[in-house]
């Protein structure tokens, strides 16, 4: 029997557990019911246990999406950087931020320039908003929109619509055209992959089911739960600005309806289904959450998380690196001992 040596004495964890053993009691907090919790079947997860994934093309080590981030500051440049290291490290894919200042100059070319850090075999995209595109092809600059990816030297591109949030952005861009017309018209132009996005509100079933006939690469949920860019706007505005439009921000969907209508599409119109992997994201707190979801759509998905890398990416390299072996260990403990129900 193999037994992992400790630097505690059984003593001092005897005493732990009768210190703590009030504060362990979960009589009142509720259960999880999301799994079949099975103890008998299994050891421990080792280390190496294998969590690798094939998303757009290429090989991640765990099914872990570094949600698009930011870009432009000198704080970004730093973030971003440790997030690309991250990246590589731990085997994730990701995505930037919006590379709009990039359409201007090359000034902030370094916030997005990571293809050297994260390497050649992991996925890194891209991200303009829906105005921006439909912007450039009403003006028949779709190269530039290349000539963004070769810079990069990304692998694709998001595109991120986001109507209420540049509704209510101070200094939004509105745009004219259907943003699906928009992004059937980049197809059409586009020798990249696509990954299309919302940015907090998520989709409701008609614009689900319209991308999914459409052959984008991959559809990101951004769903309703996470960090939420109409309400970010919101705080940014005029106080008479945030007390008429509050409520907008509460509009949207969750992962769940989203979840079933991906589902319902796929059972209904598959013949119809031009695209078949989905990035979780809009409120997935940790590896419970993205393991429970990844289980439940149909189709292959990975999760992605925004403000949880953010977070620990603005404190430091080690407590990014942290968060994410936690993330993985999570992982493996659920793949061990939880199935769905």
């Amino acid at each position: 029997m193999e037994v992992k040596a400790t630097q505690i004495s059984m003593a001092d964890r005897k005493q732990d557990h009768i210190d703590l053993a009030f504060k362990a009691d979960m009589a009142n907090t509720g259960q999880d019911t999301r799994f079949y919790y099975e103890p008998v079947l299994s050891g421990h997860p080792v280390e190496d246990l294998d969590l690798s994934t094939s998303f757009l093309g290429k090989t991640l080590k765990a099914p872990m999406w570094v949600s698009s981030m930011t870009g432009g500051t000198e704080k970004a440049l730093t973030i971003n950087r440790r997030l690309a290291t991250a990246c590589a490290k731990y085997g994730l894919g990701m995505g930037l931020g919006s590379c709009r200042p990039l359409l201007k100059d090359h000034q902030r070319l370094q916030d997005f320039d990571l293809r050297d850090i994260i390497g050649d075999k992991l996925p890194l995209y891209a991200n303009l908003g829906i105005a921006q595109v439909e912007y450039l092809l009403q003006h028949g600059r779709g190269q530039d929109i290349e000539q963004l990816i070769h810079l990069l030297r990304a692998d694709g591109l998001i595109v991120h619509i986001n109507p209420l949030q540049e509704w209510l952005q101070p200094e939004g861009d509105h745009f004219i055209h259907p943003p699906i017309d928009t992004i059937s018209r980049l197809l059409d132009m586009f020798q990249y992959p696509v990954i299309v996005k919302e940015v907090g509100q998520g989709m409701g079933p008609e614009s689900l089911a319209a991308l999914m006939r459409l052959p984008v690469a991959a559809i990101e949920l951004a769903a309703h739960g996470g960090t939420n860019f109409a309400k970010l706007e919101l705080l940014r505005s005029a106080d008479h600005q945030r007390e008429a439009y509050d409520a907008v921000a509460r509009l949207g969907h969750s992962i769940g309806e989203m979840v079933n209508w991906i589902n319902a599409m796929e059972a209904d119109e598959a013949e119809d289904v031009q695209c078949h992997q989905y990035i979780i994201s809009g409120g997935v707190r940790d590896f419970l959450d993205g393991y429970y979801w990844m289980h439940q759509l149909t189709y292959p998905a990975i999760y992605g998380q925004a403000s949880g890398f953010l977070r620990h990416a603005a404190e430091s390299q080690e407590a990014l690196d942290q968060y994410i072996q936690s993330q993985i260990r999570g992982l493996q403990l659920a793949q061990t001992y939880l199935k769905v129900r």
